[in-house]
């Protein structure tokens, strides 16, 4: 078969053996093209080298350029270690850790942009646009002729090949099928009766002959068509020969670079790769070798627990599981003998709770409930210390509320216990007929009652004492894990800001033989990569190793003793390995506040006890019956306890005071009672005579006088006592009082002095004394000015020295009301001075009734004068009878009230008691119609007059009186 016109020429064999192909010659300035960089470079050794030739090993190599590397790139794209092919083909060649990065631009190659080809272009412009005109204008003519031969060529072919029928074209055509079978040999032609015919002969070579041309179309298209591509493939051909060449080249290169390389692993690396598998048999050796020290250090761990809980380091106990639980994690995970090591330390945590939580409870039991005297504060300061450690440790927060609880029942122990011991000491109550605390206490007397409420009080003092101490020691220990806490946070803040800042510091240096085994199991690019991860990860293991070892190895040391300063520092060593399971700052400033709320409750509860104690003894009324000395007794005790008890726990505690309030309020009913009965009784009993003064009430009176509202203490009588006075001197004047008075003066003394003892019922005893005070006014009115006292005491009259008297005595009560104003204002709260006005009231009441009195002594001078004046008759003998009687009873009047009444208060009286005289006078010299004219009668009346003047002002400090009798007389019209 003739081959194309635009075939290539057949290659030839060269003096190489190889089959070339001859190459037009190159056009002019037209630049060799250049093969692809290859990503496996050869050695350049600076001169041609076959085939043969290995690659040599002591060769200077030349300088490598870009141009020196070639490309295969069927061999990149066609990786057989994937499954699927990838759409980056550098992941194929370098492996599936690349990972695209961004590639810095080389300092070495210049930036090539479109600039650089500028000239070029514009040079190779002008013939680009000749040669394209060209190609338009004059096509090639051997491209003509080939493109209308093949034209042509077609064109025959695919009429020729239209004459086959298509069956035999079909993909699946096929003789065995009977329908292909009867479609292409028609037996029907041959299926005639008898043997063969003239016309089944000819039949059967005409489909002979058809079926031959359509064999020779099919032949002659088939060879046409190889006559089109026989070029291709005598190339392909002697391509074949000459890679067949090549490779007998190559396998022979191949053989001698295998010897070559069998040296060499010979010579060269057998030995140092023994050396590095004897030192990595060694490392593996040290790191199994370590691993058996830590599994057996883990071994002992059970016994060790037992031994530290056998004496009560639950803290050191705690962080040798924690430390054996974290071990277990991370160094000895997967070893299948300490499978069931794990679930049985978290079980024998769960035991060490509830042993932590027993052990509190019966520590709190025994604190509390030993002997309080002489004994130290706190009971086993490092076991508590160890205990609240181990609680906060696994977050057991509520181990206060059992001490709460503990803390109740000894508080009841205290009082019983107290009961019981005053109890034995006490002959008159039998324990086997008494039975409970509160009778027996109801049988004691006031004083054995007093010094049981005492001990009580000492006891609780010293229970409440020991309770802070013990508090202060766990508040101690929480405030030290708070401390450890923060000091933690800043660690870990200074670590992150100082690794942020520059780099850690190099680990040790790798031990011999190290680097080259990092390097060799190393997989990455860089040798310093290898070593910096080999370093890292000795490092690693030496920490973990170590840090594991110690910690249990630390335990075991605890568990064996140790003082209480290292035990302190290997708690702290605890709470810092152990943070995670540590409480937060909020949960550990609350159980701060808790202890403190735990104080206040314990103050609480002493309190809630003791009111108890007095509920008990005042379930009778045997408080209500005490004297004041014996109510202030108790009253001071109380407020010392509470006093006490408010320094010590910093907590005002209301029950023991309300108590104490209720009990002081029924005693101020009962002590009001009993003095406004006495002062009833001595009222009632009061003959409203004089009475001589003792001695200690004008002393009383003077300290009074002095400021001191106070009773005074009793001195014992001797015989240099003073005689009783006949006044009672108040500030420099005399008062003429009754025996009540004096004993009233007393009584709100008494009361003055409650109030000092007693604060709290300031407000009460106010009204009380008001209320007394009020009485005194009351009933001395109806018993004087009522004449009352006829019928109780049996007086046959009520005198006019009686009324003096009265009225002295109630002008020494209001002297002394502002008195005891001022001192109550100084015991009440400025919200409570509004009861003060009580007093102006009482002031008011009791001015009120010296002024009755005054006006009653006036009246009794009027009446007498209306009955003598009425009969007044202007006769000789002068002075008359009249006038004689009249200055008679002005002489009486006047002595008897001007030893008791001050005398300005007398020449008061009679100016009044004048004035009542002078109006009858003039009404009676009315009625007999006497003037002033100078006549007889009008002498004789001057001569009366005159003689009632000379009288009255004869009376002692009535010298001076002016009695302006002149206004006797009316004025003439």
């Amino acid at each position: 078969m003739a081959s194309s016109h635009g075939s290539s020429p057949v290659p030839r064999r060269g003096r190489d053996g190889i089959y070339h192909k001859e190459r037009d010659a190159p056009p002019a300035r037209c630049r060799s093209v250049r093969s692809l960089p290859d990503v496996c470079p050869k050695e350049p050794t600076g001169e041609r080298r076959g085939l043969c030739d290995g690659p040599s090993v002591v060769a200077e190599h030349d300088r490598w350029t870009v141009f020196s590397s070639k490309v295969n790139l069927p061999a990149a794209l066609n990786d057989p270690r994937l499954t699927k092919r990838e759409s980056d083909f550098f992941t194929k060649t370098w492996g599936l850790d690349f990972s695209e990065t961004e590639v810095m631009p080389s300092f070495y190659l210049p930036n090539i942009t479109r600039e650089h080809f500028g000239p070029y272009l514009r040079e190779m412009a002008q013939r680009e646009r000749i040669h394209e005109r060209c190609k338009t204008i004059c096509p090639n003519k051997d491209d003509v002729d080939a493109v209308s031969s093949v034209a042509t060529n077609n064109d025959k072919s695919r009429a020729e090949l239209e004459q086959v029928p298509k069956i035999f074209m079909k993909p699946e055509f096929a003789l065995e099928d009977p329908a292909t079978f009867n479609s292409v040999l028609p037996w029907s032609h041959f299926n005639s009766a008898g043997g063969k015919s003239s016309r089944d002969v000819a039949s059967s070579k005409l489909l002979q002959e058809k079926l031959s041309h359509y064999l020779d179309v099919v032949e002659v298209s088939i060879a046409r068509q190889i006559s089109l591509r026989s070029e291709a493939f005598f190339h392909a051909m002697s391509s074949q020969h000459e890679l067949q060449d090549r490779l007998q080249e190559t396998q022979r290169a191949v053989a001698v670079l295998r010897g070559r390389t069998a040296a060499i692993d010979r010579i060269m690396c057998q030995g140092p790769l023994r050396a590095l598998r004897t030192a990595l048999t060694r490392n593996n050796c040290v790191k199994l070798h370590n691993k058996l020290k830590l599994m057996a250090a883990v071994h002992q761990t059970q016994p060790t627990v037992q031994l530290l809980l056998s004496t009560s380091e639950f803290v050191g106990a705690l962080e040798l599981i924690s430390t054996t639980k974290e071990v277990l994690q991370q160094e000895l995970q997967g070893i299948h003998s300490f499978r069931h090591l794990g679930s049985q330390l978290c079980e024998l945590e769960k035991l060490i709770d509830k042993m932590m939580v027993e052990d509190f409870s019966m520590y709190a039991r025994s604190d509390l409930n030993r002997v309080l005297k002489d004994e130290p504060l706190v009971l086993e300061k490092e076991r508590l210390e160890s205990l609240v450690f181990g609680l906060l440790r696994q977050r057991k927060l509520d181990f206060l509320d059992i001490y709460s609880d503990e803390m109740i029942m000894a508080a009841k122990a205290i009082v019983s216990q107290c009961v019981a011991e005053n109890v034995l000491n006490i002959e008159d109550i039998d324990t086997e007929v008494v039975t409970k605390l509160f009778d027996q206490m109801r049988l004691m007397t006031f004083p054995q009652w007093f010094e049981l409420l005492k001990t009580i009080f000492e006891s609780f003092l010293l229970f409440l004492q020991r309770i802070k101490a013990t508090l202060s020691v766990i508040k101690n220990v929480v405030l030290e894990v708070l401390a450890s806490n923060q000091r933690n946070r800043l660690l870990v803040q200074e670590a992150g800001s100082g690794a942020s800042v520059q780099e850690a510091p190099r680990g040790p240096s790798l031990q011999q033989g190290e680097a080259e085994l990092a390097y060799l199991t190393h997989e990455g690019l860089f040798i310093s990569d290898a070593l910096n991860e080999a370093q890292q990860q000795q490092q690693a293991v030496q920490d973990q190793g170590s840090a594991a070892g110690s910690r249990i190895q630390q335990s075991r040391a605890e568990a064996a003793g140790s003082d209480s300063a290292e035990t302190s520092v290997s708690r702290e060593q605890s709470f810092m390995s152990g943070e995670n399971m540590m409480p937060t700052d909020l949960e550990l400033n609350r159980v701060i506040n808790n202890l403190q709320e735990l104080l206040h409750t314990a103050s609480d509860v002493s309190h809630d006890r003791c009111v108890k104690v007095l509920t008990a003894r005042a379930k009778d009324g045997s408080l209500e019956r005490l004297s004041s000395a014996e109510f202030v007794c108790l009253s001071q005790a109380v407020e010392g306890f509470v006093r006490d008890t408010e320094e010590l726990c910093s907590r005002r505690s209301v029950s023991l005071r309300g108590a104490l309030q209720s009990q002081a309020n029924r005693f101020v009913h009962r002590f009001h009672d009993e003095r406004k009965t006495k002062l009833s009784l001595l009222l009632d009993n009061e003959r409203w005579k004089q009475a001589e003064v003792p001695a200690e009430f004008q002393d009383l009176v003077n300290s009074i006088a002095d400021g001191r509202i106070t009773l005074p203490e009793r001195k014992i009588p001797g015989p240099e006592d003073r005689k009783p006075a006949e006044f009672l001197l108040v500030n420099g004047q005399k008062y003429a009082v009754v025996g009540t008075v004096l004993l009233l003066i007393r009584i709100f003394l008494e009361y003055c002095q409650c109030v000092n003892d007693i604060p709290s019922i300031a407000t009460d005893m106010l009204t009380r004394l008001s209320d007394l005070l009020k009485h005194f006014n009351s009933r001395s009115c109806q018993l004087v000015l009522g004449a009352g006292a006829l019928d109780v005491v049996g007086l046959k009259t009520i005198t006019t020295k009686n009324l003096a008297l009265a009225s002295r005595c109630l002008q020494l009560v209001v002297h002394y009301i502002p008195v005891i104003r001022a001192h109550f204002e100084t015991k009440l709260q400025p919200k409570q001075f509004s009861v003060l006005r009580h007093f102006d009231h009482i002031t008011k009441d009791y001015n009120d009734h010296v002024a009755e009195i005054s006006a009653k002594l006036v009246a009794i001078m009027d009446s007498l004068f209306e009955k003598v004046l009425s009969k007044y008759e202007v006769k000789a003998p002068m002075p008359s009878a009249c006038f004689r009687n009249v200055c008679k009873q002005m002489a009486k009047m006047h002595e008897a009230i001007s030893e008791l009444l001050p005398e300005e208060q007398t020449q008061m009286l009679f100016l009044r008691i004048n004035a009542s005289f002078k109006m009858h006078l003039k009404r009676q010299l009315a009625r007999l119609g006497v003037v002033n004219d100078g006549g007889p009668q009008n002498g004789l009346v001057v001569v009366d007059v005159a003689f009632y003047t000379e009288n009255v002002q004869a009376l002692k400090n009535l010298d001076r009186l002016d009695l302006n009798m002149a206004e006797i007389w009316e004025q003439k019209r």
